[in-house]
């Protein structure tokens, strides 16, 4: 591998004498953030406000090639407002940027306040009852909403809803959402083996792929997913499937085994992740 990197750079500074690598990099790194940017923004409403700036931007330049004086003035004394505007319209996403951008671990092995935490942000007995409870729920297509937190703090999402600070079980879920419970509409907030509060809004994403087909719930866990880096498990109030979203992706239909894995992922902050078994015996009759 070295000997062919040696045998590339000695050829490359052979043919091309005057261009230096350190160019190539840099244009290399601007076309990656570049395509990040077009490729974030294509699915949101920053989309069509983008192509409403290029639009007026034609305009512009149709004025310009025509020496239409009075538009080019306007254009140029409002420009200053003009960046000002960009900016206040695209704030919830210029946040969703930087909230992604913080969810990177970059530093996190060099970050102080992290090292102090424990490795389990949740106990197997919490994911167990989890999978037990959307699946039960599932069987007699009863709709829920649950959001398990991990690093980012879910605080203003909490206060949206009905504080209650109770251990996580699988009945409690269940008579959590329960068709005509005063708890039952909203999603459930859950903190490492503690749910926290229940009934809480969630943002609905702006995702304009997404199937139609699809209900509110489904529309919130997955703004809810683009928002912060939870897992967010919603079960079909129609159909009885189970699906997650994370990241920003919707997983539909997921099967017990699936969903324990997705639980799997998150439950250990800086270690690898234990073997787990499915418990059986649960299921109901």
């Amino acid at each position: 591998m070295m000997d062919w990197i040696r045998t590339f750079l000695k050829n490359y500074t052979y043919y091309f004498p005057n261009i230096h690598i350190k160019d190539v990099i840099e244009i290399l790194i601007v076309t990656v953030i570049v395509y990040e940017i077009i490729l974030w923004i294509k699915n949101t409403k920053a989309w069509m406000l983008l192509r409403g700036i290029i639009t007026l931007a034609v305009f512009i330049l149709i004025a310009f090639l025509f020496e239409m004086n009075t538009i080019l003035f306007l254009a140029r004394e409002s420009i200053n407002v003009l960046a000002v505007a960009a900016v206040v319209v695209f704030q919830p996403e210029l946040r969703r940027a930087l909230e992604k951008l913080g969810e990177k671990k970059i530093l996190s092995t060099i970050n102080p306040f992290d090292r102090g935490k424990e490795d389990q942000r949740f106990s197997d007995e919490t994911a167990d009852s989890i999978v037990r409870a959307c699946f039960e729920m599932g069987s007699v297509c009863t709709g829920a909403l649950i959001v398990v937190e991990q690093a980012i703090q879910l605080t203003e999402y909490e206060m949206t809803g009905i504080e209650l600070d109770c251990k996580v079980s699988s009945q409690v879920l269940i008579n959590i959402f329960e068709h005509n419970t005063p708890l039952h509409d909203g999603a459930v907030i859950i903190r490492g083996d503690r749910i926290t509060s229940a009934t809480c809004y969630l943002p609905l994403s702006d995702n304009m792929s997404i199937s139609k087909e699809l209900g509110t719930r489904h529309r919130a866990a997955l703004g809810m997913s683009e928002v912060c880096d939870a897992l967010v498990i919603v079960v079909s109030e129609e159909t009885g499937l189970v699906s997650t979203a994370l990241e920003g992706n919707l997983n539909r239909g997921v099967t017990q085994e699936e969903l324990r894995k997705c639980l799997e992922k998150i439950q250990y902050r800086n270690s690898e992740p234990k073997k787990f078994t499915i418990r059986k015996g649960w299921r109901r009759t």
